[in-house]
């Protein structure tokens, strides 16, 4: 007779805490919303997708934890729960900022307004939970067991978050300019998004090569491309041509500039992990 035992430290321990907080928060916030019934249209779909989807891999994670089922997974649960929680928190933190900017107007009144408002502060407060796991599942200097809960390892779901977030941005470019911007986006999202994939399955160990000198060498080419994504995009984006009135929210100036931001921040990512994993290949702290 098969017996199911209860890890209680699965909701006791602050992670589990954290994680508790998390579903609460999310559950609040997309409640609030759906109560209102003004949620449609692209950025408020995106919105509400975010909370329910964090909602419900975060009581999935909980409920796994809790009767221990997760360690008959293949997978690398350390590595998921992880990168996960660097998902969530950049899904939430995104949500936290466009769905006040989408549908709270000033000024703002009234029992749906109030609701809209108390939906975003649930959400903000959703966001310091899932940051607040992040920072405890992190690895600490000198634990390498899991590599997405290292710097790299968190950086490398920060690039490929970003890297979505650019493609709901882009449209159609016939310059040539631009047509490399996009392979460069694409070409270090599939990476990128392989390396996730690889870790978590648990594959990467059998690569016949070096492991940690072939992400050395990525991050640096990676780096490179985005190098001149960051001066080509802009350059062939605005050149001679100025800002239309009016500019809506679908407008080609504003998803062009909004690009060249995330460009810029994926550029600096890729920088900071290229700087993180040469300290943790080439720099062993002594002994």
């Amino acid at each position: 007779m098969a017996v199911v035992s209860v890890n209680w430290r699965a909701v006791t321990s602050w992670v589990g805490i954290a994680r508790l907080f998390a579903v609460l928060l999310s559950c609040i916030s997309f409640s609030l919303v759906a109560s209102t019934g003004v949620f449609g249209g692209p950025y408020g779909t995106w919105c509400m997708f975010s909370w329910c989807f964090c909602f419900a891999v975060t009581l999935l994670v909980l409920l796994l934890e809790l009767l221990e089922l997760h360690t008959k997974l293949p997978v690398s649960w350390d590595d998921l729960t992880a990168a996960f929680a660097m998902l969530a928190a950049l899904l939430v933190f995104t949500s936290s900022v466009v769905f006040p900017s989408a549908f709270i107007s000033s000024p703002c009144s009234g029992a749906r307004c109030a609701r809209q408002a108390a939906a975003t502060a649930m959400s903000c407060l959703c966001f310091l939970a899932y940051a607040l796991e992040v920072g405890l599942t992190r690895a600490r200097p000198g634990d390498i067991s899991s590599f997405l809960s290292t710097v790299p390892g968190l950086l490398k779901v920060f690039e490929a978050y970003v890297a979505c977030l650019i493609f709901s941005l882009l449209d159609y470019y016939a310059h040539a300019g631009l047509q490399w911007c996009v392979a460069v986006y694409s070409i270090c999202f599939i990476v990128t998004f392989l390396i996730i994939l690889l870790t978590i399955g648990r594959c990467l160990s059998y690569m016949p090569c070096p492991l940690e000198k072939v992400l050395v060498a990525y991050n640096a080419l990676a780096l490179l491309m985005y190098l001149t994504a960051v001066i080509v995009w802009p350059l062939y984006s605005f050149n001679g041509r100025s800002r239309p009135n009016p500019c809506g929210a679908n407008c080609w100036w504003n998803k062009s500039l909004g690009i060249t931001f995330l460009t810029i921040f994926n550029f600096l990512a890729y920088l900071v992990d290229l700087v993180y994993s040469t300290r943790m290949v080439f720099i062993r702290a002594p002994s």
